[in-house]
């Protein structure tokens, strides 16, 4: 090259340099578009285009979608106003505000592909754009079923009168493993063609029923529970959303995670009997240990490892907000059952150590001694707007302190399990106290939360200063009370009989919340209906177990895929509700979800084949109906289950069906088939086969004869999807907008209602129904005491479905004690006011060597006190982390002895712009007398407890508790005593 050519070209890159360091992306970290269409992951990342462009183009699904834009760690969350929700619309440009707030949304009525622009090029002002991508014409629809050598379809009604179909086609039906094309008419959730296909795994069971579709609905979901067995797992919340190396089931196509309750429920369902290793894996992964240099409060219970049950990410920042962790023991229990003899001994050692851990934990931090009842959130029902009253997300500690029937059944199963294991293993006096402890929570259930006037328990109970249960149901706590034997045969058929179900199945909550979109509300999960039939088939009612096989095989069917959740009245995956697009959903819904996996698995193996494990070996009772016999199964005789591997035994089941000349003999078509005889490789057999019994390859006939009535009664119900009425929907909770008492010492309550006329209230006093029928208003009560506490309850008139209940409110002002009070000591600065925070606090108090004390409290009166911490945590937002405050609150006399002592909870509390609510921990309880200074006075003092954040497994966790060490902290305003009796 010649000289002048090369400082020719010199001097042109010399000039095009700072443009290229121009181009350096803005931003020092990457930012994504994380929404309901895409788990709130981090698929699509907003990839930087120049000039201060970000951009990304994502294949949205007809829906109203929320989403934020937010960085990996959410330690960037923008939004288009902090303060409400924006629906954005195509081509319009939203300035975003640099701060947490509510989700945008995003509505679009077909799918199609959207293109995401963020301009950071004033870092300072981000704008969002989004604009919809117009796509080519993909050519002439292709035909699944061409060159099928058979064919069949199922047909399903809808809720407006149309009919929507499902068609599976193979090839060649003879072979021995077969390939399905399996096509849909209804339009799916998610974007993609109307049709699949998948083929029989040669390790996994396959069934053969003279009908393809059944058939092929088996080996669907089979399929699906391969694609969510992998190597390794991620979230964006932990490891950087690094994988993860396990061995495990990830929770669906758009949860790559391991979730203690869904891994349990799905396990329990169906896939510890066909993959026991891979659930055990994954049970191994929900247990953790403490961190390493990390130690809880001397309180804390359990052997020095720590290991227990992970509760995950949450209501208030996870654990005892919430304490379903204890779900782990329905699986383990399962599992226990599928493993080979040497691989359950060392599992179950493990199992025990961790139960009595997570228990004995437990029973400090979540026991309520006067009901005899665990506290916590509702199991699985863990979006607090969805099944709580429209206060409970500004007061997440009156959550922490209700009852859940749901939760406190996981906790029945946990004991139980722990006294079967320390017996097992030779710990006699553990197993005596954990069987103990179960058969009192039994009977505290049944005391606490039946409600007669309903015929079925109440789902939970409101909040401390209350405690009345409230008549609210869900279906997943209705059916585990009867499969785990805690409701009892007439208790079992009246539940059955009087939870309602709609035309495609139960919801799983009864009745609906007002202004609420589709998610837990007004929707079905395919698991809980699983587990209704299981309660259908223990109480034999023919009615309920027709409704949910209904329910499982066409979910299956129309959606190609065993989806996390569907609307409820319609069946629809999405609901689209153009005139209120705020209510559209389910708001997000993942295909192959491993608990809706398990539910259509354990529904075929379990039910119709009626195989299940015990410890022993196995049992066979098949729960065949006159409807499913004349339905899906009217063109054979005889249904087989082949393959179906168990603790080194393969069993290959025939189930012969009646004639179908007598299959309706006698009772119609309704009824179940009682079991005639069964054989094991041709010699008789009963209904139980021990292990011992069987060998390598195993024929087992089941032979099924007269079709008995069993129970028939089924509550229908039914309405317009689209249209909120009292007929499934409950009223919104009353307020009670002033109490106050008068010259006479009566108590005046003003109610105050949002649905006018068309309701009636009831007023109760400490947790007791005291006045009814009542109109909004004013009511006096003429034997309230000076410490009553009140709460009202709404009800339709002439329908029966009632409202939550009102934020309680009690009589007593309660003795306030300052933070700033010189009484206080803490070892922490005291913080100034400042814009968002109106009063002095203790910023940032909660270390494990912090302690707080209040000294010389003096009480007007004696009596039973609730004595609370004024605070606020900010660690998280309400319904995300780990880093709930959890500590140790005692009161002492002026001797120094401890009066009462126990777990208080400061759960995460929302954060505003200016003028941030101070809100107030649980109560610790404690009988108190009056003491004037020459008697001396109490003393307060806090300490140390510990929660999520000091286990192992959340040191990857991307926010506060996590990486950068446990969050066990809070400002501290002050405390209260509120004499309450």
């Amino acid at each position: 090259m010649k000289p002048t050519v090369i400082a020719i070209a010199a001097a042109l890159l010399a000039q095009s340099l700072p443009a290229i360091a121009a181009e350096a992306p803005p931003l020092r970290y990457e930012l994504y578009v994380r929404g309901a269409f895409n788990g709130w992951g981090t698929d699509n990342r907003l990839a930087y285009q120049g000039k201060g462009i970000y951009e990304t183009e994502i294949l949205v699904s007809p829906g109203n979608h929320a989403f934020k834009i937010g960085s990996k760690d959410w330690s960037a969350e923008w939004v288009a106003n902090p303060s409400a929700s924006v629906a954005v619309k195509p081509g319009t440009a939203y300035p975003l505000a640099l701060e947490a707030g509510p989700e945008d949304t995003l509505f679009t009525k077909q799918t199609a592909t959207f293109r995401f622009r963020v301009d950071v090029s004033d870092p300072a002002k981000p704008v969002l754009s989004v604009g919809r991508v117009e796509t080519p014409a993909t050519g002439p629809a292709v035909d699944p079923h061409a060159g099928a050598g058979a064919t069949a379809s199922l047909s399903f009604p809808t809720w407006d009168g149309k009919q929507e179909t499902a068609r599976f086609s193979v090839r060649d039906p003879q072979a021995p493993l077969r390939t399905y094309a399996h096509s849909t008419t209804m339009q799916l959730r998610d974007p993609g063609p109307q049709y699949l296909s998948y083929q029989e795994d040669a390790a996994l069971p396959r069934v053969r029923s003279g009908n393809l579709a059944f058939d092929a609905l088996f080996a669907l979901a089979a399929h699906e529970m391969r694609l969510d067995s992998v190597k390794e797992i991620r979230d964006g919340n932990y490891n950087g959303n690094n994988p993860v190396p396990c061995d495990c089931f990830e929770t669906g196509e758009k949860w790559h995670y391991v979730w203690t309750r869904d891994l349990s429920y799905a396990a329990d369902l169906g896939l510890a009997m066909l993959d026991p290793q891979r659930v055990r894996n994954s049970l191994l992964f929900k247990l953790s240990g403490w961190r390493d240099g990390v130690k809880p409060g001397p309180q804390a219970a359990g052997t020095p490892d720590g290991l227990q049950i992970v509760q995950d990410t949450g209501s208030g920042g996870s654990w005892p907000v919430s304490t379903d962790r204890i779900a782990w023991a329905f699986a383990a229990e399962e599992v226990l059952k599928s493993l080979a003899p040497s691989e359950r001994r060392a599992f179950a050692a493990t199992a025990l150590k961790a139960l009595s851990n997570t228990i004995d934990n437990d029973r400090i931090a979540a026991f309520d001694t006067a009901s005899g009842l665990y506290t916590g959130e509702e199991s699985f029902l863990d979006w607090r707007d969805q099944s709580y009253a429209a206060w409970i997300p500004q007061d997440l500690a009156s959550m922490a302190s209700s009852k859940a029937l749901s939760t406190n059944v996981g906790h029945y199963k946990a004991l139980g399990l722990a006294a079967t294991l320390a017996r097992e293993q030779g710990d006699e006096a553990r197993a005596a106290r954990y069987a103990g402890w179960a058969r009192d929570l039994k009977r505290a259930i049944n005391a606490r939360l039946w409600l007669d006037d309903a015929g079925m328990y109440s789902s939970l109970t409101a909040a401390h200063f209350d405690g009345a249960p409230m008549h609210k149901f869900d279906w997943l706590g209705q059916s585990l009370a009867i499969v785990t034997g805690i409701a009892d045969g007439r208790q079992a058929r009246s539940i059955l009989a009087s939870y309602p179900h709609g035309p495609m199945g139960a919801p799983v909550i009864w009745p609906q919340q007002p202004d609420m979109p589709v998610y837990h509300n007004r929707a079905m999960w395919p698991f809980v209906t699983a587990y209704g039939l299981r309660a259908a088939v223990a109480g034999r009612n023919v009615a309920v177990a027709d409704a949910a096989y209904n329910s499982l095989m066409r979910g299956a069917a129309l959606n190609l895929s065993n989806m996390e959740n569907l609307e409820w009245l319609s069946g629809q995956p999405v609901l689209l509700d153009e005139a209120h697009p705020e209510l559209i959903g389910p708001v997000i819904n993942s295909k192959r979800q491993l608990w809706s996996v398990g539910a259509y698995l354990g529904m075929v193996v379990r039910n119709v084949f009626g195989v299940s494990t015990t410890n022993e070996g196995i049992a066979l009772q098949p729960f065949v109906t006159g409807k499913l016999r004349g339905g899906v199964f009217a063109a054979s005789d005889t249904l087989t289950l082949d393959n179906l591997r168990l603790q080194g035994h393969v069993l290959d089941l025939t189930l012969r069906l009646p004639a179908a000349a007598r299959a309706g003999a006698g009772a119609g078509t309704s009824g179940v088939y009682a079991v005639e005889r069964i054989l094991l490789n041709g010699k008789p057999a009963g209904s139980r086969i021990g292990w011992s019994e069987l060998g390598d390859a195993n024929r087992i006939e089941i032979v099924l004869g007269r079709l008995e009535a069993g129970e028939q009664a089924i509550r229908r119900v039914n309405a317009d999807p689209y249209v909120e009425t009292p007929a499934v929907f409950g009223p919104h909770e009353p307020a009670i907008a002033s109490l106050r008492r008068d010259g006479g010492g009566h108590a005046i309550l003003g109610i105050a209602s949002q649905d006018g006329d068309q309701v009636r209230y009831t007023v109760y006093r400490d947790g007791k129904p005291v006045a009814s029928d009542l109109p909004a208003g004013a009511w006096t009560d003429r034997q309230a005491s000076g410490t009553a506490c009140y709460a009202v309850e709404a009800e339709f008139s002439g329908w029966g479905n009632h409202s939550h209940h009102s934020r309680p409110r009690c009589l007593d002002a309660g003795v306030e004690i300052a933070a700033s009070d010189p009484r206080v000591s803490a070892g922490v600065a005291l913080a100034a006011p400042n814009q968002r925070f109106d009063e002095p606090h203790l910023a940032g108090w909660g270390k494990p060597q912090d302690r707080f004390s209040v000294r010389d409290i003096e009480l007007p009166s004696a009596g039973d006190y609730a004595v609370q911490i004024r605070y606020h945590n900010g660690a998280n937002q309400v319904n995300l982390g780990i880093s709930g405050g959890v500590k140790w609150l005692a009161v002492k006399d002026e001797s120094g002895a401890i009066v009462a002592q126990g777990v208080v909870q400061l759960p995460h509390a929302r954060i505003e712009k200016a003028h941030t609510p101070i809100v107030y921990s649980t109560p610790l309880m404690v009988h108190l007398t009056a003491r004037p200074k020459a008697n001396g006075a109490y003393r307060i003092e806090m300490s140390d407890f510990y929660n999520m954040s000091y286990l192992q497994s959340n040191s990857t966790f991307s926010a506060a508790g996590g990486a950068e060490g446990p969050s066990n902290r809070f400002d501290i305003y002050g405390v209260r005593l509120l004499r309450v009796r």
